[in-house]
């Protein structure tokens, strides 16, 4: 019996070429990019998984296993979700070498997409003209191409958080955009919230159809989704439930500060901090011996004066130091290194 991964949809192109063999599709990719070719040489394997790499934001980066199965599954659910069937247009600016790159080229192949791939850069739009139904960024893009981003009618953004500051930017964009919130282990996102064209105040991430949260005694977010996942994932996520289907997403247990025995999620703070500071920054715990932990805040780019009586932030919120640096460290998906960024400055 063939395996259904060793399909593809009759509609499928990639730059504007179509396609009517599979040894066909190796024959383009081999000169268009030696990680597309190799990732689908993998994927058209008869193999029922296929190995990734993590991309290390939150963590050492590790290579999982997935199955095929579920990554087609998670393609489709996307299509669902999104209204995305055959023949959308699809713009491709992320590295394939993780997911999120990976499964734009899976749902293309799969659901017939006409997908455009260009070289993964800061500002993906920047040589672009043509117009698409819909495209996948990490947060750094989205802010570089908000001069044309009207090109693109649907973004999905993810791979970090976006801030305040960038959503106060999407306000009036035509673009429908989404935050998405998923890892790796899901095979990309699980729930996606949005960040404009909003109708209801307030508005939390929305899970995807059949996958179930619920929290555990950290309340750190807990997901059940069979469809993408065979085992339950546990997070350090921390999260609030709104509903079955909803949650808002508070910060990562793991890096909460514990300063004088008060604990400081720097999400929530960096959130405040997002109303004063227009440039990249993120807040962290130092050694402290009086406190244990005491609040610091890392601003990429030059000194400057900051007025934290318009932050709204609790007297033991706000920064006991500031740091500035010239410019942060980044993962190849562009999220911020934090540890690595810390290690620069001299405390």
């Amino acid at each position: 019996m063939k395996l259904e991964q060793n399909n593809f949809h009759k509609s499928f192109k990639l730059n504007g070429v179509s396609f009517s063999s599979v040894d066909e599709i190796f024959d383009y990719t081999i000169g268009l990019s030696d990680e597309i070719h190799e990732f689908l040489q993998s994927w058209f394997s008869a193999d029922k998984s296929i190995t990734v790499q993590t991309s290390g934001s939150t963590g050492i980066p590790k290579s999982i296993l997935l199955k095929k199965e579920h990554i087609l599954n998670s393609a489709k659910a996307t299509g669902n979700y999104f209204g995305l069937q055959e023949n959308t247009t699809a713009l491709l600016c992320l590295s394939v070498k993780y997911i999120a790159g990976k499964l734009m080229l899976i749902r293309a192949i799969t659901l017939g997409w006409e997908l455009d791939v260009i070289e993964s850069t800061s500002n993906p739009l920047e040589k672009v003209s043509k117009q698409y139904d819909f495209s996948a960024m990490v947060p750094l893009q989205l802010e570089n191409s908000l001069s044309k981003i009207n090109l693109i009618k649907k973004i999905i953004v993810g791979g970090g958080v976006v801030s305040k500051v960038l959503e106060r930017k999407l306000k009036n964009v035509e673009t429908v955009i989404y935050a998405t919130y998923g890892m790796t282990e899901t095979i990309t996102h699980i729930a996606v919230k949005k960040l404009n064209r909003i109708n209801v105040i307030p508005n939390f991430y929305e899970l995807l159809p059949d996958v179930q949260i619920y929290v555990d005694a950290r309340n750190c977010l807990v997901i059940k989704a069979l469809k993408v996942a065979d085992e339950i994932v546990f997070t350090n996520d921390v999260v609030q439930i709104v509903s079955d289907t909803q949650f808002e997403w508070l910060g990562r247990f793991d890096n909460v500060i514990n300063s004088g025995g008060i604990k400081l999620h720097p999400e929530k703070i960096e959130k405040a901090l997002s109303k004063i500071i227009s440039n990249r920054f993120f807040v962290a715990g130092k050694l402290d011996e009086t406190l244990g932990e005491k609040l610091i805040l890392i601003i990429e780019g030059n000194r400057k004066n900051l007025n934290f009586n318009e932050s709204e932030l609790l007297k033991f919120e706000i920064p006991k130091e500031i740091y500035f640096v010239e410019k942060f460290l980044e993962t190849e998906t562009k999220k911020i290194q934090r540890r690595k960024t810390l290690d620069l400055i001299k405390m």
